[in-house]
């Protein structure tokens, strides 16, 4: 009998074949509700908003303290009404906050104008302490809740409507309402391009390869992934070991190669290095499977095999910036643990590599939003740019939405295009595996920081670095938050030179010599040296006026060998001959 048992097998588990459907249907219902939201998740805002109202409403305290709050802001407008009907220069009740820049006209200065925003800013201020400081509310949902009431009252800030906006009421006496006509044109124009999938009115005027992107140079190396962009040399001599730059794939990497005033390759070129960039491929459906492994096996790794076959250096300086800096830290971090040495140094630009404070950006990125996220890329198998752009300009609505729609739309003033906008217009995609991986296993997990990120199955860690750092951080980085960028002096013990720069997450990068008012900190930790928070950082970093640039430029020398002849412009004999003009074919994938 017990033989008999033990030889009775249970029968196979057979599939259930309403998995598949399940899965399907499911997908297809958040593929619908995330195009219906514009991939923002309900439930992330549900469960939020939820959190915090109920820990409000179990808080007495708080909500005597609210209303406390909002008797005393009453009798502040009303003082600031009283003092304004004796004295036209009366202090105002509140300032707006630094960055706000709405209300600095001076008609809003003049009643009923002043009225309506001094109103607004306390209504505003009252609602941030509404939202923020409630005990047992998730620092995620707080975050969320202020972040999302702050969107709704911007949408009813007095700057926004024609009756209550008293620049857009002279703009419209003063060119008799042409203004209104000229803005509904444009309005007309944009949603016509929109719908054809065209980039915006005045892009034209910066043609890839034309206008921008124009570093000479050749495409040396090819996969389905990269093109590698090997610049010409303009010096007689270069120093002995090139330059890699990995860019971000959310992004066409000629951010780096804009127009030759304001170029950083070619301003490093002419520096005297061998500069090589890589430019990825715009993935489509049939790229959803690539992963971030891919990324670093085709991109950087395939990278430095080109650059030693050509140009026989045995030592890199990798430079990445933003996506493509925190893949190139893993990329050094395996290459560590493996014993390749090819790296001469690392370069970082507003790129993280610790994620548990990301910033705004952390809002959009929890298990439901995620789920979101996925549903969206399931179907295409891949994010598109233009729904990463939105994400971006939500986090910056006063600038980047509301006052568009009022110049452009209102006042009938359209901003004239740059080259910068015209880069930020030309939109990437992310690969649906790739993309789920970054944000479920760095954003959302933490792993590198953590200790649990795996390359070739086995893990990696950023101690075990031992070459010097170069890392730049941005004042107004929404994208990587400067004090999250700093984080990497927790990570890793080697000589780490950080560097804080004015601007945001592009203009603080592309920021050449010979701007006025450029200035940026920066301070050296040495080896093994103890490090400082991100304050304390800020308070010891001395000040210098002028572009980073050069600071990066002495940082780089000093870490380079004498200047030799030029490599030659790939080597056909090891099979990588060059295959066409800079910037070559995948940057021009839309």
């Amino acid at each position: 009998m017990m033989m008999a048992m033990a030889n009775h097998h249970a029968p196979p588990q057979v599939p259930d074949p309403l998995d598949g459907i399940a899965e399907t249907l499911d997908r297809a219902a958040g593929t619908a509700m995330a195009q219906a939201t514009h991939g923002l998740s309900p439930v992330t805002v549900a469960q939020a908003y939820s959190d915090w109202a109920l820990h409000l409403a179990t808080a007495p305290g708080k909500q005597l303290q609210l209303a406390s709050k909002a008797v005393r802001k009453v009798a502040r407008l009303g003082d600031y009404v009283a003092r304004r009907l004796t004295d036209p220069d009366a202090a105002p009740a509140i300032e707006p906050l630094p960055q706000d820049r709405r209300f600095s006209d001076p008609a809003w200065r003049k009643p009923p104008f002043n009225l309506l925003a001094q109103a607004f800013l306390l209504n505003q201020q009252w609602w941030h302490a509404a939202t923020t400081g409630i005990a047992g509310v998730s620092k995620h949902h707080e975050d969320v809740v202020a972040f999302s009431t702050r969107q709704l009252l911007d949408t009813a800030a007095p700057t926004n409507f024609l009756a209550t906006n008293p620049v857009l009421q002279k703009k419209i006496v003063k060119t008799g309402g042409k203004c209104l006509l000229d803005g509904a044109r444009h309005w007309a124009k944009d949603v016509e391009l929109m719908m054809r999938g065209e980039p915006p009115v005045g892009t034209e005027a910066f043609p890839v390869g034309e206008a921008v992107a124009v570093t000479p140079g050749k495409v040396v190396y090819r996969n389905d992934l990269i093109e590698l962009i090997q610049y010409s040399p303009t010096t007689d001599k270069v120093r002995p070991e090139p330059v890699l730059i990995v860019p971000a794939w959310i992004m066409k990497y000629y951010i780096l190669d804009l127009s030759p005033q304001n170029s950083l390759i070619r301003w490093l070129v002419g520096e005297g290095y061998t500069v090589f960039c890589i430019s990825w491929h715009n993935p489509v459906n049939k790229d959803r499977n690539l992963d971030m492994e891919d990324y670093r096996r085709m991109g950087p790794m395939a990278a430095l095999d080109a650059i030693g076959a050509i140009t026989g250096a045995t030592r890199v300086h990798g430079v990445g910036y933003c996506l493509g800096g925190t893949l190139l830290a893993i990329a050094a971090a395996a290459m560590a643990r493996d014993g390749d040495e090819r790296l001469a140094s690392v370069t970082l630009f507003a790129a993280q590599t610790e994620f548990s404070e990301p910033g705004e950006l952390g809002l959009f990125i929890d298990e439901a939003q995620l789920n979101m996220l996925e549903n969206m890329m399931w179907s295409r198998g891949y994010l598109d740019g233009s729904q990463m752009g939105g994400a971006f300009q939500i986090l910056r609505s006063n600038d980047l939405v509301w006052s568009r729609l009022l110049n452009t739309y209102l006042m009938g003033e359209r901003e004239p295009m740059s080259d910068l906008m015209a880069w930020n217009a030309d939109a990437t995609r992310m690969p649906y595996a790739m993309h789920s991986q970054y944000l479920r296993r760095l954003f959302l997990g933490d792993d590198l920081a953590e200790g649990h990120y795996k390359v070739d199955g086995r893990t990696i860690s950023l101690s075990a670095l031992r070459l010097p750092l170069f890392v730049v951080g941005t004042e107004r980085d929404h994208v990587a938050p400067w004090r999250s960028v700093h984080k990497i002096h927790l990570l890793t013990n080697t000589e780490t030179t950080f560097v804080l720069t004015r601007g945001g997450h592009n203009a603080g990068i592309v920021s050449e010599p010979g701007h006025n008012r450029r200035y940026y900190h920066i301070l050296t930790r040495s080896e093994g040296a103890p490090d400082f928070d991100p304050e304390e950082w800020l308070a010891r970093a001395p000040q210098r006026t002028g572009s980073w640039w050069i600071a990066w430029g002495e940082w780089l020398a000093a870490r380079s060998g004498e200047p030799v002849p030029p490599p030659p412009m790939g080597a056909p004999e090891r099979g990588y001959a060059p295959l066409c003009d800079a910037p070559g074919r995948y940057v021009l994938e839309r």
